[in-house]
């Protein structure tokens, strides 16, 4: 019997194998390790549960290299198969071979008739339910600039309010980049401050107009401060949202703490529900008149009409 579960990709936030390995490694109680990992070697027979089409062609001479020396070793479950060379090696030396479905069974038939025709149960890492809290906080912006600790200042304000709150947390990317092991790490540092918190994963623009048409108040954090070419803000205070930031000599022009923005450093209370929606309706104020489309038309085009 396997005594771990072995996977090449290990984030269950950004591959399907990886949530699977994780929740079934967590309905086991065994370890996950990484294919081509030295811990692999602490386990007597790893289940490599995996899809080689996903392996870098130096991964993939690696794990070749591996089988080889571990003839009847570990065991097998296959997520696909492409019948490449070596996915037919690997096969053949495993002690066992599990395959997900009934047509990778059948096109497994003749190399190894023993294989068994498993399946892969729903992989939802998180199942919960939103729970209806009378404050809701929406933050969402790119996924490697979470500054933890100022909502841990949030957390303070929110929790001096008496009052039930969510937090909402959706990321967005850069282009070729990957949801890293170090967001990860902070919203799992985020989790731990916040007992009712949701990640979204990437919003359509539709959906992250909606969270901020809807909730109490939107967070965006940054390292200095706030800037004035920071499209997150600028879309939530288009909308009316109240916005809880940090503020610098650098930022916008025009912005007032307690009067269109919440700059979280001078904060010692989160306002009430009208003093948000008046900070909300005075934020859309200077939004649409100093920070809109057709106020940066007319100064890149100095004269011409909009």
């Amino acid at each position: 019997m396997f005594d771990c579960i072995a996977g090449y990709h290990l984030n269950p936030w950004t591959c399907g194998i990886a949530k699977f390995n994780t929740l079934l490694a967590r309905h086991m109680s065994l370890p996950v390790v990484g294919i081509g990992s030295s811990e692999i070697n602490q386990y007597g027979t790893p289940l490599l549960s995996m899809k080689i089409s996903e392996f870098s062609p130096e991964d993939a001479r690696a794990l070749d290299t591996w089988a080889a020396g571990h003839q009847g070793g570990y065991e097998l479950f296959l997520h696909a198969f492409e019948g490449t060379a070596l996915e037919q090696r690997l096969i053949a030396a495993a002690s066992r071979v599990y395959i997900g479905n009934r047509e990778l069974a059948a096109r497994l038939a003749p190399l190894r008739p023993d294989a068994v025709e498993a399946f892969c149960p729903g992989t939802l890492l998180n199942p919960q339910r939103f729970q209806r809290t009378e404050l809701s906080v929406f933050t969402f912006g790119m996924a490697h600039k979470i500054r933890v600790p100022l909502y841990r200042r949030l957390y303070d304000l929110l929790e001096a309010t008496g009052q039930t709150y969510s937090v909402y947390v959706s990321t967005a990317l850069h282009e070729n980049t990957s949801f890293d092991g170090s967001f990860v790490v902070r919203f799992e540092e985020l989790q731990a401050i916040f007992s009712n918190i949701y990640f979204m994963g990437y919003l359509s623009d539709t959906a992250v107009f909606n969270h901020l048409v809807d909730c109490t108040f939107l967070a965006a954090f940054f390292e200095k401060g706030l800037r004035a070419n920071n499209t997150s803000v600028n879309a939530a205070m288009e909308c009316g949202c109240a916005v809880i930031t940090n503020l610098d000599e650098h930022s916008p022009r025009g912005l007032v703490h307690m009067k269109n923005i919440i700059d979280i450093n001078e904060c010692d209370r989160l306002p009430g529900d009208e003093q948000a929606a008046a900070i909300g309706r005075a934020a859309r104020e200077i939004a649409h008149a100093d920070y809109g489309w057709d106020q940066l038309v007319a100064q890149l085009r100095p004269g011409v009409r909009v």
